[in-house]
């Protein structure tokens, strides 16, 4: 089968590679399409604890092609996605009903063979149907899940305001949680507009556009749009430290940031903790997820998420490079697949 492999970060070849056999337990599946992500970036320059030899990729959506002995959860043919984290189960945070934060979580795509390959085997246990969802709306499941967990840790107050910065694929699908959540406003800052107006058609409240620049310019805009008064829940999306240094004093009294981008881990946000004392603001964090899949695919089948016009550009594996690049600097992306 063909494979993206990387021998160390920044270094990939497309190869052919045998095609791996599902053992006891196991499930093998044809990949369909894959979700490139900013994480895959963070991969490819050897950041988010990326181990190589690698073959990444983490967000599918696929069909059994054949099973282990003793598989009991999925049947041949049937489309499935597959979370790509995996906790050890004996660390303490795991004994404690905590997998999230297990002291030895890996992933496939960043510590195990991922999935922009032909054919991937997995657990069964790590395998989720999505039997009549769309494939263009299944293949956001795990990016969904993130989302939902998102939401999870949020324990959105009814009738509350929120604002996200970040209007990528992660943060559109978290916005229309918060708002689904009990939000009774939800605001997306971002500085592309296209982007924008998709959340706008996904029913979001309202949208500002912001610099990539200018922290003062975008703290008035968003101020002002809430005349004034804040925000009740800000979430920081674009893992663009611009903007988490910003997001603090946004925050009404009592009210919660919530750090869900991705950034790099040398990077610092600035606040002052007098503020967040005097004013008992939480700031909390949402990383990845462990336990959400059934969630996600639960509300990507009723449509409380909506992925409709977010894919954009579409590429084989072979133009794999071409598509970690559109995604880096091409404003016209939105979501990439890799299709092989």
């Amino acid at each position: 089968m063909k494979a993206v492999v990387y021998d160390a970060p920044r270094s990939f070849s497309i190869k052919e590679i045998p095609t791996p056999e599902p053992g006891p337990g196991e499930v093998r599946i044809k990949v369909i399409q894959v979700g490139v992500c900013g994480t895959d970036l963070h991969i490819h320059n050897g950041d988010f604890n990326a181990a190589f030899p690698l073959i990444p990729g983490h967000e599918l959506v696929g069909t059994v092609e054949s099973v282990g002995s003793g598989v009991t959860r999925v049947k041949l043919g049937e489309q499935v996605t597959v979370n790509p984290n995996v906790n050890c189960g004996l660390c303490d945070y795991c004994l404690a009903g905590h997998p999230i934060r297990c002291s030895a979580l890996q992933g496939l795509g960043s510590n195990f063979p991922g999935f922009f390959a032909d054919f991937v085997v997995v657990h069964e246990r790590l395998v989720f149907s999505t039997e009549g969802l769309p494939l263009d709306t299944a293949v956001f499941t795990e990016p969904a899940a993130c989302a939902t967990h998102g939401l999870e840790r949020l324990k959105v107050w009814p009738g509350s305001s929120a604002l996200v910065f970040g209007a990528g694929p992660t943060g559109l699908l978290l916005a229309q949680l918060i708002k689904s959540g009990g939000a009774s406003k939800v605001t997306v800052a971002a500085p592309t507009q296209f982007k924008l107006d998709r959340a706008r058609a996904f029913g979001i409240d309202e949208t500002i556009q912001i610099s990539r620049t200018d922290a003062e310019a975008n703290r008035n805009a968003v101020l002002d749009a809430s005349d004034g008064r804040g925000y009740d829940i800000v979430v920081e999306a674009t893992g663009a430290t611009i903007v988490g240094d910003i997001c603090v004093g946004l925050t009404r009294n009592g009210g919660t940031v919530l750090v869900y981008g991705v950034t790099r881990a040398d990077e610092t946000i600035a606040f002052h903790p007098f503020d967040v004392f005097r004013r008992e603001i939480s700031i909390i964090g949402s990383f990845a997820e462990i336990t959400s899949f059934a969630s996600a695919i639960s509300a990507l089948r009723t449509r409380r998420i909506q992925t409709e016009g977010i894919i954009t550009h579409r590429f084989g594996l072979d133009d794999y490079g071409t598509a970690l690049e559109t995604l880096r600097s091409d404003k016209s992306a939105h979501k990439v697949l890799i299709v092989p």
